[in-house]
This record gives C-alpha cells, structure tokens and sequence, in this order.
C-alpha cells in the first residue's frame, strides 16, 4: 500500500500518546522515516472522555495539537517528511482508521511493557493494535535504544 498523495512512498504511522512512555517510538519511527525516506504521520487520539471523565475542552484539544505538531516538526527537523492528525475517539479505533485512511505501510506504536497480567487488568492500545492492523506493527519498548544513534 502507498501513500495516498500519489507519491508512492511508503507510509509510517506513529501511534502516540503524547508521553515520556512514547518517546522510544517517537524516535525509532522518526530514524526509520528518515533512513527509508518514508513519509511519517504522527498520529495522536484524544480519548472521550478527560480528566475526571469529562469530554475533552477546547483548550485540551489545542494542547494536544501543538504537542503532536512539535513531534512533527523534531522529525522534520531531522530530515524526515512528516505530518500530524490529532483525533478524538478510542485510541485504538482511532488508530486504526488513520492508518488506514492514509494508506500507512507501517504502525510504529510504543508499549508500558506491563507484562500480560497489566494488560487483563488495564487493557493495551498497543495489544488492540497488533491484534486488529491489517499491516505490519512495530512495538517499542520504552527506552529501547535507537540503532545508528
């Protein structure tokens, strides 16, 4: 599958969610973006509902853009082409429709490595990630090292 804007470059998603837990990810998706000369969207979901279970405001969304487009703009900074959306939704359907929409080759998604007794209790994005992508995934571990760096 190729990126829709009809450039035939491949497509890296970055699934984030905006945390120190994502930085490995961040990075592993921006070096294999800009080795593979690949396009990267960094894609950030807001969940329904915020803090104390109210619906994200106006100012949390605002937040949360300029946070993804700082990710975008380090990665362009760094040689890559890059992009963002910022969704609201379930993370992992949000995901999931992002990738495929922009016809991404590639779910670079990190992971709280909580072990499979954190994953019954808590439930993972990333588990639901690899499960359900129809294309490749990419799990980084937090404070995975980046190879070349």
């Amino acid at each position: 599958m190729r990126s829709p804007d009809g450039a035939g470059r491949e497509t890296i998603l970055l699934a984030t969610d905006l945390t120190d837990a994502s930085a490995a990810a961040t990075a592993r998706a921006m070096d294999l973006a800009r080795r593979l000369g690949a396009r990267l969207l960094v894609v950030h979901v807001i969940g329904g509902h915020g803090p104390l279970g109210r619906p994200p405001g106006a100012d949390e969304r605002r937040a949360r853009t300029e946070e993804a487009n700082l990710v975008a703009e380090r990665a362009r900074a760094d040689g890559a082409d890059a992009s963002f959306l910022v969704w609201e939704g379930e993370p992992g359907d949000g995901i999931l429709a992002a990738a495929e929409a922009e016809g991404a080759d590639l779910i670079v998604v990190g992971t709280h490595d909580r072990g499979s007794v954190g994953r019954a209790i808590l439930g993972s994005v990333s588990d639901e990630i690899v499960h359900r992508a129809t294309v490749p995934v990419l799990l980084v571990r937090p404070h995975e090292p980046v190879a070349g760096r």
